[in-house]
Formats: C-alpha cells, sequence, structure tokens
C-alpha cells in the first residue's frame, strides 16, 4: 500500500486526489494547508485522511511514500526542501515558482538526491499530443503562433504579480511547455507586456492583463504566444497553430485538427490525461522506473527559464539569449 500525503487545499488539490484515491493499492493518509480546521474538513472527504496546518507535523506523523503539492507560486520552497530531505518523492503542480531563484535550489537538491518527481504539465499526456508530435516528424515546421485568452481569476494572490508571477508564468506556461515539449528548445526570447484594464477596473492589481512574447527556437522556428486576461467571465480560447510545408496543424482545449489542402481529419483524447499523469507518477514511486513521465522537475525548469526570462525581457526591454539568463 502506498500512503499519499496532499498539500494545499483547493480544487486543483481535489482534481488529483479523486483520482488516486480510485487506485488499488494507494491510499491517501493526509491532508495539509495552512489552516488545520479547514485541512481537516478536507481530509474529512476522504477515507481515514488526516488534516494538518503544518508541513513538518504532517510529514512527523505520517510515513508517506509520496506527496502531492498543489500550492500557489508563491508558496513553493520550504515544502519541497522538507520532502527531499526525508526522501519523499513528489508531483508538483506548475509553475515551480514565481522566479528562478527558489527552482535553481529545489532542482540542485533533486539532482543531488536523486529524488523521484513529477511537473503537473498534463497536456504532455494528451492523446491528441501525442498525435501532434507524430504528425510534426512528417513535416517540416516553420513557425508556432498561439495564446491563452481569459478572464482574470478571482483570487487576490494572482492580481500580485510578486505572489503568482503574472499570468505568462502561471497559465501561459502550459503552451510554452508544449511548444518545448513537441518543437524543441527555445534560444532567444523577446516579451512585450500592457496593462490596459484590469488594474483601473479592481484595486491592487499589478499583472500585465495583455502581453505578447516572441520566442527563437534553437532549430530556427519561431513562435508568438500572446495571452490576456481581460475577456468577461466564460469567455475563453486557448490554442495553438503550427505552420509547416504540409499544411496547418492546429490543438486546442478540444483535440487536434489538421488541415491540409482544404481537407480537415480531428483527434479528440481519449483517455483523461490528469489519469494518465497520475499513473505514471504512482507506478514510477512504486518501481522506481521514471521512464512514464513526461515532465519531471528538471525538464520543467527549462519551461520556468523561458517564462520567467519573457518577464524580465518585458521589463527591460530588450531580447534575452536563454544562455546568458
Amino acid at each position: 500500500m502506498l500512503n499519499v500525503g496532499i498539500v494545499g487545499i483547493g480544487w486543483f488539490s481535489g482534481v488529483h486526489a479523486k483520482i488516486i484515491s480510485e487506485m488499488n493499492g494507494v491510499h491517501i493518509k493526509a491532508f495539509c494547508g495552512t489552516n488545520k480546521l479547514r485541512a481537516e474538513a478536507y481530509a474529512a472527504q476522504f477515507n481515514q485522511a488526516t488534516g494538518y496546518g503544518d508541513i513538518v507535523e504532517m510529514l512527523d506523523s505520517e510515513k508517506l511514500n509520496a506527496v502531492y503539492i498543489c500550492v500557489p507560486p508563491f508558496a513553493h520552497g520550504e515544502i519541497e526542501r522538507h520532502l527531499i530531505e526525508r526522501g519523499i518523492p513528489f508531483l508538483v503542480e506548475k509553475p515551480l515558482s514565481t522566479d528562478l531563484v527558489t527552482p535553481q535550489q529545489i532542482l540542485a537538491k533533486i539532482q543531488k538526491n536523486k529524488l523521484i518527481t513529477s511537473v503537473g504539465y498534463h497536456f504532455r499526456y494528451r492523446d491528441s499530443v501525442s498525435r501532434l508530435k507524430n504528425e510534426l516528424e512528417e513535416t517540416t515546421l516553420g513557425m508556432v503562433t498561439g495564446g491563452w485568452m481569459g478572464s482574470m481569476p478571482p483570487v487576490s494572490w494572482w492580481r500580485n504579480e510578486a505572489k503568482s508571477g503574472g499570468q505568462f508564468i502561471e497559465q501561459t506556461t502550459h503552451l510554452v511547455d508544449l511548444l518545448r515539449y513537441t518543437a524543441g528548445e527555445v534560444e532567444e526570447v523577446y516579451a512585450v507586456f500592457g496593462n490596459r484594464i484590469m488594474n483601473k477596473k479592481y484595486d491592487g492589481v499589478t499583472v500585465p492583463d495583455i502581453g505578447s512574447v516572441t520566442l527563437k527556437m534553437k532549430s530556427g522556428v519561431i513562435a508568438n504566444l500572446s495571452n490576456t486576461c481581460i475577456l468577461p467571465n466564460n469567455e475563453f480560447k486557448m490554442g495553438l497553430d503550427f505552420f509547416h510545408d504540409k499544411g496547418i496543424l492546429h490543438i486546442n482545449q478540444d483535440g487536434l485538427e489538421k488541415r491540409i489542402q482544404g481537407v480537415k481529419t480531428g483527434w479528440s483524447d481519449m483517455v483523461n490525461p490528469y489519469i494518465k499523469e497520475n499513473v505514471a507518477f504512482i507506478d514510477a514511486v512504486r518501481t522506481g522506473d521514471t521512464s512514464s513521465i513526461l515532465s519531471d522537475y528538471q525538464d520543467a525548469y527549462r519551461t520556468q527559464e523561458i517564462t520567467v526570462a519573457a518577464m524580465k525581457s518585458a521589463k527591460m526591454g530588450k531580447l534575452l539569449k536563454l544562455k546568458d539568463f
């Protein structure tokens, strides 16, 4: 029996908890939140789980084989360090932090201790993304465009750039990671961000509400990713377009579409990628075989480098080369 703990008691903790609670041989033993009473109430939803208000108390009280970390960007650091010191594998939700300082320190400790990790870039586990990769192998890719266009989340920490990192780090990171996974590594970043609406509409908004980032890949491919959080609630558009020598590949939340000479072919996801992501991590903890984990901490760090570089590029008003970053 694998005993699992979860740090964080928000909605996303529940997504993971529901999946792993239905796995054979896995028992959710504990939840940890900043408020012990709320953590206890959250834990009561799951059979014989205990709520804690402190990570050290949870780790001292429970014998855990793995831990899930589902906390806001600003809350990373101490949680990971405690787990690494005790040799406990963990799956952490993106982004890794608001900057690079904390992830650099964590990555060094992970590499030294050879700890099993997974990062929640669940797009990599989508059936449509697997198909996309296969399709791209048969083409010469020229450029990629796309964006993450939605509304501003209501939580106060998201609106504070010091706590969330901004939309490009907190949300559009999914598209950056998908770009890396399908089109290769990035070598140059140039970004422009602005504030048009949200800082006038709400108090305490320090995140840019519009932005566009140009990325030059090592292969020579050019990509442009834009994002905004000015749209009304329930308005959302997300996806990437891959322009190649045979046509266009478009992927969004609904699946993949191929367009060649006016003919369209589509594929949708057959399996919940969150399930595949969780199975890969739990199997790795059980067996030590990490080959099914599609994004570990070291790989996710490279995505974090790009998103942080974009924020710095916009502030500095200049192109940044990742090798010098």
